[in-house]
C-alpha cells in the first residue's frame, strides 16, 4: 500500500522540477509566457569613458578639476606651460612676413628709379666707348705719321674693346631690370611662403594643444597627473566618464530575433528605481552568434547561441551607472 503511493508522489515531483526548469530556461532566453505582450531581458548600463591627454609634451601649468567634478563639453581642464610654443609660433610668423615681403618684391619687379639708373649707366658707358673710339683713331692716325708708337695703339685698342663690353653688359642688365623677376623666381618665392604659412599653422596648432579641453559632457573619474609634470602626447592626464550616450548592452537567444528589430523602443528598469522606467530603443543588433558571456551562462544555457543587442536610453540620469544590472522590457512583435 506504501508504495503504491510513493510512486505516484515522485512522478510529481519529478514534473515539477521539469516544468521549473522549463520556466527558468525561458525566463533566461528572453521568452515571455502565452500571456505576457512583453519580453524581459537582463543587461548591464554600458557608458563611455576617454583618457585625455595631451597632442604635444610638455610641462603641466594648471590642472583645473578634481575628481568626481561635472565638467561640459570645451571646459579647459589642464593647460600645459605656453612659452616654448608661444615663441615659435612667432618665430614662424616672423618667416611668414620675409616670404611674403620676398613675393611681393618679385612680383612688383623693378621700380623705375631702379630703372632710371640702368639707362644712366648705360649713358655712362656709352660715353666711356665714344672716347676709348676717339682715342684709337688719334693713335692709329699718329702712328701713321710715326708720331707715336705701335704700343700705344695697342693700348688705345684695347680700352676699345673693354668699353664696347662693357656697354653690353649695361644695356643687358637694363633689359633685365626692365623685365623684373623671372618666372621661376616668383615661383620659388610662392613655394617658400607656402612652406613658411604651413609652418605657422603648425606651430599654432602645437600652441592650442597645449590646452586640453574635455570632448563631451561628462564626469571627472581620474586626475592622473599633476602641475609640475612633464608628459608626452601619449601620457593620461585625466579619464572622463561620458554622460551621453548611455547605452544598455544585452543578450537575446536566437528564437528572439524575428521579434525583436532596430528601432524599436524598450523600457530599462533599475534595482535602485524599479518603479521607473527609461526610455530607449534598440540601436543596434550582432549579426554574429556568440555563446552565452558568462555574466548569464548556466549550465541549461551553455551551448546556447545569443545576439548582443545595444539599447540606447534617451532620458538617462544619475540613476544609471556604469555596469550597472537592469531590465530590459520590450513588446513582442510577431513574425510576419
Amino acid at each position: 500500500m506504501n508504495k503504491r503511493v510513493v510512486i505516484p508522489v515522485v512522478v510529481l515531483i519529478v514534473a515539477g522540477i521539469y516544468t521549473a526548469g522549463c520556466s527558468d530556461l525561458s525566463i533566461k532566453l528572453g521568452i515571455a509566457k502565452a500571456k505576457d505582450p512583453h519580453v524581459t531581458l537582463y543587461g548591464n548600463v554600458d557608458i563611455r569613458q576617454v583618457e585625455l591627454g595631451f597632442r604635444v609634451a610638455g610641462r603641466i601649468a594648471q590642472m583645473k578639476f578634481e575628481e568626481g567634478e561635472s565638467v561640459t563639453a570645451g571646459t579647459k581642464l589642464a593647460e600645459l606651460d605656453a612659452r616654448s610654443f608661444q615663441d615659435t609660433v612667432r618665430g614662424a610668423e616672423a618667416e611668414v612676413a620675409r616670404r611674403t615681403a620676398l613675393l611681393a618684391r618679385f612680383q612688383a619687379g623693378s621700380r623705375p628709379a631702379e630703372i632710371e639708373q640702368a639707362k644712366a649707366r648705360v649713358s655712362e658707358v656709352t660715353a666711356d666707348l665714344e672716347r676709348a673710339r676717339q682715342d684709337l683713331a688719334r693713335q692709329q692716325l699718329l702712328v701713321r705719321e710715326g708720331a707715336s708708337a705701335e704700343v700705344q695703339r695697342e693700348h688705345a685698342a684695347a680700352s676699345f674693346a673693354m668699353a664696347t663690353a662693357r656697354l653690353e653688359s649695361t644695356n643687358k642688365a637694363l633689359q633685365l631690370t626692365r623685365e623684373g623677376a623671372r618666372r621661376e623666381d616668383i615661383a620659388e618665392a610662392k613655394a617658400g611662403l607656402a612652406a613658411a604659412e604651413a609652418s605657422l599653422s603648425a606651430a599654432q596648432t602645437s600652441l592650442a594643444d597645449s590646452v586640453l579641453s574635455a570632448p563631451s559632457d561628462g564626469v571627472i573619474l581620474s586626475r592622473v597627473r599633476e602641475p609640475g609634470a612633464i608628459v608626452g602626447p601619449s601620457d593620461i592626464v585625466f579619464v572622463l566618464s561620458l554622460l551621453k550616450p548611455v547605452w544598455v548592452r544585452a543578450y537575446v537567444a536566437e528564437p528572439l530575433l524575428g521579434r525583436v528589430s532596430p528601432g524599436m523602443e524598450v523600457s530599462v528598469f533599475s534595482d535602485t528605481k524599479p518603479g521607473k522606467a527609461y526610455k530607449g530603443r534598440i540601436g543596434f543588433i550582432s549579426p554574429v552568434a556568440e555563446f552565452t558571456p558568462k555574466s548569464v551562462e548556466t549550465p541549461e544555457l551553455r551551448t546556447d547561441l545569443v545576439y548582443r543587442m545595444r539599447v540606447i536610453v534617451e532620458d538617462a540620469d544619475q540613476g544609471l551607472r556604469q555596469d550597472m544590472p537592469v531590465t530590459v522590457r520590450l513588446p513582442i512583435v510577431e513574425e510576419g
